[in-house]
């Protein structure tokens, strides 16, 4: 048998493709950390992030995603009926059995002549579908297909991913590169059964293995699939104008990214989670987006990807000169996150349906 070697594994497309259009959104309520912590140890202790987005009454995966999407193509500049795939990944869809995505795709205007489907891998739902998009539109099966990673606040009570679980996430549609705003070189996918976190049917919150969750888990993968891409493509962290890196906390993707050989100024547009949170399947996405709202054309991004169970997805893009003509055709990432309503535990607890009446 041959010996295998990792840069096999590397993904890349015979006809190239890229990013013809992106946006992102973020609800507008925000709930501060020292809100949880006053409700659970009294404010004793720190706090991991400033606050997190909180999706309201009448938001969900389904209604955010439409926002995304509709912002995508603004900026994207095409007629929907040309795309071919809507795809939607999320940890936290609405329904157990009605996808998602139907919705999604009627709503932009997508339907009929379409495909649709939704996507599940923890929090790297969304670039798994952006994998997805890149194989049917560089193959000749589509011109278009549009992946989203979007998902609403969870939390149990009291646990410590209430301070950091939030709503929001990105949109992307992937097509020729000659349309595109920036050019995916390459993809590289490093997964194995590494159980850290998880939901299982009918329960309302996710479990997860604590510091478990760090080296076995996340570093494991994130390195993984990094370090394999870059071999791959022959790059090292100095040919990379900007990272961005899964945030289910502020301290992985900043370790993850020293690590590396990225620097603090590299990460710093991507790191959101600070002051929104995880936003789960859509955290690493919606940071390219604020990187792609700020790049000049010809800058180099690394984005990495992580979901537990576990797996991550590594991507090499190249930003084009017409990411300068259309990104302000929509509201910017950072547009949403300044656009902020702040909310008390009380009404956090309304509005994510905590309170459980028999």
């Amino acid at each position: 048998m041959n010996e295998y070697n990792p840069t096999d594994g590397l993904m890349q497309t015979t006809t190239p493709v890229g990013i013809v259009g992106y946006g992102a959104y973020v609800p507008r309520y925000r709930l501060p950390a020292s809100e949880v912590s006053q409700m659970w140890t009294e404010g004793v202790g720190g706090v991991p992030i400033v606050e997190k987005a909180v999706n309201g009454l009448d938001e969900d995966v389904i209604t955010m995603s439409i926002e995304a999407a509709r912002d995508t193509l603004l900026r994207a500049q095409i007629n929907p009926r040309e795309i071919r795939a809507v795809w939607v990944g999320s940890e936290s869809h609405p329904y157990a059995v009605k996808p998602s995505s139907t919705v999604v795709a009627e709503a932009i205007g997508a339907v009929p002549n379409t495909q649709a489907a939704d996507w599940e891998f923890a929090c790297k739902a969304g670039t798994e579908a952006m994998q997805a998009a890149m194989g049917f539109v560089g193959s000749g099966m589509a011109k278009y297909a549009l992946s989203i990673g979007m998902d609403t606040a969870q939390g149990r009570p009291g646990d410590a991913l209430e301070y950091t679980a939030a709503a929001g996430g990105a949109s992307v549609l992937i097509g020729p590169a000659g349309e595109a705003v920036a050019i995916i070189n390459g993809s590289y996918s490093f997964v194995t059964d590494t159980p850290d976190f998880w939901r299982r049917a009918h329960a309302n919150y996710p479990s997860h293995g604590d510091r478990f969750t760090g080296e076995p888990a996340y570093f494991k993968h994130v390195m993984g699939a990094a370090e394999a891409l870059m071999e791959a493509l022959g790059t090292t962290a100095a040919d990379y104008d900007w990272a961005v890196f899964h945030q289910p906390n502020a301290k992985f993707p900043q370790r993850a990214a020293k690590m590396l050989g990225f620097s603090a100024e590299q990460i710093a547009p991507g790191l959101l989670s600070p002051r929104i949170g995880n936003t789960y399947s859509g955290s690493t996405m919606i940071g390219l987006t604020a990187i792609l709202d700020i790049a000049k054309a010809g800058d180099r991004i690394l984005m990495v990807s992580y979901g537990s169970g576990a797996g991550s997805d590594a991507f090499d893009i190249t930003t084009t000169e017409r990411l300068l003509d259309v990104r302000h055709n929509a509201p910017s990432t950072e547009d949403y996150i300044a656009r902020r309503t702040e909310i008390n535990y009380a009404t956090y607890t309304r509005f994510r349906d905590k309170l459980k009446m028999s």
